[in-house]
């Protein structure tokens, strides 16, 4: 039954897009003025004065940044937006990761002064990953040190040169008044309280040539994505703008152009032309190809969903988050068919059916229940039971599995303990909870200790969780110092054995195996294989030595950390007729596996992090040698809007509580921003030490 507020739309009409950037470029600003120019709200919330509708969280409100995607649906020009705002904080890296999992198109915004900054690289790069049609907003342009061909020149350098410029600034700085469209080209004046009146007017006679130029560069792109149109400009002959724009809608969705648009959020100019742009040129769920999945029952099965009703229902369930005033909500996509209130689906991931209670869609933390959503449709549903990020739902007749979001390897843990018995009760229903709703964060027992340790993508990844367990789910705890995920490998091959015997009074347990480890760059896994002939080891043994090695390489040999990047390979062993079980293998494997790493040279790996620092010319020569104290190494130096803008890599160890050290050799006017590059070896001195503080008792090791 369509609502006042959700009126149905035909599937053409619908967009799913999402705003990404790099924190501070003014994402969650858009995404505010998107609201009141549709009409979902009545006044501008400000981030700054911690009242973005947006950021709805306490933390969000208080920290002024976004740290969960948010979800909203609004109307514009008789369409329907599901729009998606997400984090810039590289913390929160998971957010974005899997809200363009699920979205047809995103708007990439950019600061004007400071162009393509490290995390506006990382969300494009998760945008190819998803091969996501985009567009681009340069934002701020009201900024002292603001420069639009200098950020188109950016994005040139370090992103793409496929794009078109479709608005000019007039004026810069604070003198910026308006943009011009180079399509009507016209310009485009905002005014009234909010610029929600937008006027035509001529461009400027001192901006004519500039315009002239600009556009036809513009039609020269755009005729280029089409032969037709191709063959008009090479004779000379006008194009109408139905022609542009529908050339241009094609190589949008086609990603081979990105359109360039520009203005300011915070001084209420550019944000409708680029709703248009939304509109005009983002692809409706239809225009996409099928989305693609396997048979749950046989994964060598591909099957395909078109997005119509007719075919199969098919989501994917891609947030799972904690409602202050429903409980636990599952935020999905859906893909084909249509999912109504009170029939069942299957979870193929899990294998289990779902019963579906209330269907909502989302206006950030509001919410409007509806009886059913279609394919292309965003909403999320209350009460799931057995769903969590990444699961697919489908119809239990005609079951598929659509492809999982992994989430990336934590890189830095805390440990927690409870303040009081009555903490230690909702502690460990807050951490399942907050696990549910995050794949980047994890939670182990320590094994020695006791303690439970938190792990996670960054301090504040992990200082937001903690916070949120205080909030909302009233737990106090004592937090430990932050530490480093370190792991471990192997510089080396070697090969060892493991014999697992064992005589009791009745039957002994017997397992022998030899293993052969080799080093090799993979995505951090161990992988086992076998080369066991004519019958060694019978077949029932050769997956327990698996799961051995895979148990073995939780803990390394060095200070007990993960081993990675190693293929582990059986090759020779026996067994006994009565003794030999899959416990013994399983042990002997895990031997074997520990033997054979111990004389494979093990070395400690640590994540490395690329930094970027802005900071004023007066204190580069500080903050380049605090680089190079922290083992740091300097990449690139740059100016920047006034600013020397330093980059390199830099050990994770080494950057706990630098922000108070960079505030402090800056006098508060540097920032910096980091985000996870890879694993490298740790120096030989450095090792030592972890190794040292990781050791434990020796005696203590013979014993077991």
């Amino acid at each position: 039954m369509a609502d006042e507020k959700f009126p149905e739309v035909p599937m053409d009409r619908v967009r799913n897009f999402g705003i990404i950037a790099h924190i501070d470029a003014g994402k969650t600003t858009v995404s505010e003025r998107i609201l009141f120019y549709t009409g979902l709200t009545h006044k501008i919330g400000e981030v700054h004065e911690g009242e973005a509708v947006m950021d709805w969280m306490d933390q969000e409100r208080e920290r002024g940044i976004t740290i969960t995607s948010a979800a909203t649906t609004a109307y514009w020009a008789d369409h329907r937006l599901n729009l998606i705002d997400t984090p810039g904080h590289v913390d929160f890296t998971i957010e974005v990761e899997r809200s363009l999992r699920v979205l047809d198109g995103a708007v990439v915004v950019f600061d004007g002064v400071a162009g393509v900054e490290p995390q506006s690289e990382t969300v494009w790069r998760q945008a190819d990953k998803y091969q996501v049609p985009r567009m681009c907003f340069i934002n701020k342009l009201d900024r002292t040190g603001a420069d639009f061909m200098k950020a188109v020149a950016s994005i040139h350098e370090r992103l793409t040169e496929k794009t078109v410029i479709m608005t000019l600034p007039v004026g810069t700085e604070d003198n910026m008044s308006g943009i011009i469209d180079l399509v009507s080209e016209k310009m485009l004046v905002y005014k009234g309280d909010m610029g929600e009146i937008v006027e035509e007017q001529d461009v400027p006679a001192d901006m004519a040539d500039e315009v002239k130029a600009a556009r036809e560069e513009m039609v020269e792109k755009i005729a280029g994505l089409d032969d037709a149109l191709t063959e008009k400009f090479l004779d000379g002959t006008d194009m109408t703008v139905d022609e542009l724009n529908t050339a241009l809608r094609k190589g949008v969705i086609g990603n081979e152009i990105i359109p360039i648009f520009c203005g300011t959020a915070l001084k209420n100019k550019g944000v409708q032309r680029v709703l248009d742009a939304v509109v005009a040129y983002l692809p409706s769920p239809d225009e996409l190809p099928p989305v693609e999945g396997t048979n749950p029952d046989d994964d060598e099965e591909k099957l395909e969903r078109a997005a119509t009703e007719d075919e199969p229902f098919s989501a994917l369930a891609f947030k799972v988050a904690t409602d202050p005033f429903v409980g636990q909500i599952t935020f999905f996509r859906v893909y084909s068919g249509k999912i109504t209130a009170g029939s069942y689906v299957l979870n193929s991931s899990e294998g289990k059916k779902e019963r579906i209670g209330r269907i909502l869609r989302m206006h950030s933390n509001d919410r409007e229940e509806v009886e059913e959503i279609g394919a292309g449709g965003i909403g999320a549903l209350v009460g799931m039971k057995h769903t969590t990020t990444g699961d697919t739902l489908c119809d239990p007749e005609n079951p598929i599995l659509l492809e999982r979001i992994i989430g990336q390897e934590p890189v830095i843990s805390i440990a927690v303990e409870p303040k009081t018995k009555v903490d230690q009760e909702k502690m460990g229903v807050a951490l399942k909870a907050l696990q549910g709703e995050d794949p980047t964060f994890r939670v182990k027992t320590d094994e020695e200790t006791l303690q439970t340790i938190m792990q996670g993508m960054g301090e504040l990844h992990l200082e937001v969780l903690t916070e949120r367990m205080k909030r909302e789910f009233g737990v106090e705890v004592n937090v430990g110092k932050p530490q480093v995920a370190y792991k471990e490998t192997i510089r080396k091959t070697a090969e060892a054995e493991g014999k697992y015997i064992k005589q009791s009074g009745g039957r002994g347990q017997y397992g022998h195996v030899w293993l052969r480890v080799e080093p090799v760059k993979q995505d951090g896994a161990v992988t086992y294989e076998d080369t066991i002939k004519g019958g060694v080891i019978p077949q029932e043994y050769i997956g327990p030595i698996g799961k051995g090695v895979e148990e073995a390489a939780t803990n390394g040999v060095l200070a007990g950390y993960p081993v990675v990047d190693i293929v582990a390979t059986a090759y020779d062993g026996s067994f006994h007729d009565v003794d030999s079980s899959e416990i013994a293998f399983k042990i002997a494997g895990a031997m074997a596996f520990k033997a054979a790493v111990k004389v494979a040279d093990p070395v400690l790996l640590e994540p490395i992090m690329t930094v970027e620092v802005s900071t004023p010319d007066d204190y580069m020569g500080d903050v380049v040698g605090d680089l190079n104290s922290r083992r740091g190494q300097v990449d690139n130096i740059e100016d920047r809007a006034n600013m020397k803008v330093i980059s390199g890599k830099v050990p994770l160890g080494e950057m706990f509580g630098y922000a108070t050290s960079l505030r402090t050799l800056s006098s508060g006017r540097a920032v910096y921003t980091m985000e996870f590059r890879e694993y490298d070896e740790v120096p030989k001195n450095i090792q030592t030490e972890i190794i040292g503080a990781n050791t434990t008792d020796p005696k203590k090791d013979e014993e077991e």
